[in-house]
């Protein structure tokens, strides 16, 4: 069984269908926009995007939608991290935490299943962490090259390859939760 994973993020996708794979899934990337809410909650953005994408659709799929929380910046950017990258980049985050004692931060992911005629669930996944001072690695995308996890040893999530990314990070948190939830619902339905 494919499932339908709408986003039009590859780097998204491709993490994602890595961890299908250990649930023995297969997932389509539907590549297309669906009306974002703007809300201060990650969760409330994916509940509602993904009954936009399964109206859409006409059929069951997935959204995720995430964001960076800094503490000291009052959780700037948050819900709106997507938008504040294309805008200002990692550089600009830096800029804004020039000086800053505290650089304590979290990520945090909201996958939003929607199947026609039922209501939306939604997983969520965090991890705790904090800004590094300048940026570090190429791997991943967005914020991985600032974001230092606090469970790992140092290395921002740019410097991780997918795989040990994956098994720290607030989206693959929230996609083990879903797809487990998911296993469970088609043995048990």
């Amino acid at each position: 069984m494919a499932l339908s994973f709408v986003t039009t993020n590859r780097h998204k996708f491709i993490e994602v269908s890595r961890i299908a794979r250990e649930y023995g899934l297969e997932i389509v990337q539907v590549n297309m926009s669906y009306r974002e809410v703007q809300s201060d909650s990650v969760e409330e953005v994916a509940r509602v995007g993904a009954v936009e994408a399964c109206k859409a659709l006409g059929a069951p799929c997935f959204v995720e939608d995430s964001g960076l929380f800094i503490e000291a910046l009052r959780g700037f950017p948050g819900p709106y991290s997507s938008f504040v990258f294309r805008t200002i980049g990692n550089r600009g985050i830096l800029r804004l935490m020039s000086g800053e004692g505290n650089r304590r931060a979290k990520f945090m992911s909201a996958v939003g299943y929607c199947e026609p005629g039922k209501d939306p669930v939604v997983f969520i996944g965090e991890v705790e962490g904090r800004i590094a001072e300048d940026v570090r690695g190429s791997q991943g995308f967005g914020y991985d090259p600032v974001f230092i996890p606090d469970e790992g040893d140092g290395r921002t999530f740019g410097e991780m390859e997918t795989g040990e990314k994956n098994m720290l990070s607030h989206r693959g948190r929230a996609i083990k939760r879903f797809l487990s939830w998911l296993a469970d619902e088609k043995r048990t339905g």
